[in-house]
């Protein structure tokens, strides 16, 4: 019988939260097989006794569990931790994936689902984190009270740090280096398709709740009319 293949030592670990034995089992065999380290917990309070102790580069949320649910335990992690967040769910319905996403989870997959498209998405969320950053310290945005280094995708209110997801990180990186100019929704998205361009709305509303007085009437990050969005940055 053949070794399986140590893992490298920069092996993403993924902690996977389900309520169902076998599907936690048949996740922790694939990702393993392909290279990534697995933590499996059947329930929110198991998942929470994982993260008080150890650190995760992504998590793979059920929403239907027993208990807490994954919308709930999603929501109180995004008041402490930017961990990304791919969620797994039964309920397939828009608003499901809308509230989801105004949580701050970075991605949306419905059972049933292939093993290996939730294996893209994990690596496409992970190449978002990991993506390199511009290497000039002086690489900072100002915005009112607000500045945003590019290379360390940290967003400053004064001296206090503000929370962001890995998107809305990188839909800000995305907006400052266009310094001011529009950027469409298709570019925001990282993806193609109407469906993730309208998930981008949902982002950006969050993310003007973060950075605006008065989100209804932004004045920082704008929409500009029948392209995308836009980030007035002074200077």
């Amino acid at each position: 019988m053949s070794l399986a293949a140590p893992l490298a030592d920069d092996a993403a670990h993924v902690l996977v939260v389900d309520d169902d034995r076998r599907l936690r089992d048949l996740l922790s065999v694939y990702l393993s097989k392909h290279g990534h380290r697995v933590t499996v917990a059947a329930s929110a309070a198991d998942a929470r006794g994982f993260l008080s102790n150890l650190a995760f580069d992504i998590i793979v949320l059920d929403v239907m569990m027993p208990g807490e649910n994954g919308f709930a335990f999603a929501e109180s992690l995004r008041n402490r931790s930017d961990v990304p967040i791919v969620m797994l769910t039964a309920r397939s319905e828009a608003a499901d994936r809308v509230r989801g996403l105004e949580i701050g989870v970075d991605d949306y997959l419905a059972k049933p689902f292939e093993p290996r498209e939730l294996l893209l998405r994990i690596g496409s969320v992970l190449r978002r984190t990991r993506a390199a950053a511009p290497k000039s310290e002086s690489a900072v945005a100002h915005f009112g009270p607000f500045t945003f280094s590019l290379e360390r995708g940290e967003l400053r209110n004064g001296a206090e740090i503000v929370r962001l997801t890995e998107r809305e990180r990188e839909i800000l990186r995305l907006l400052c280096a266009s310094a001011g100019a529009s950027v469409s929704r298709e570019a925001l998205s990282g993806a193609g398709g109407s469906a993730q361009e309208r998930t981008v709305d949902v982002q950006i509303n969050r993310l003007r709740r973060k950075i605006e007085v008065d989100p209804a009437n932004p004045v920082y990050l704008q929409t500009a009319r029948g392209s995308g969005y836009r980030l007035l940055a002074d200077g």
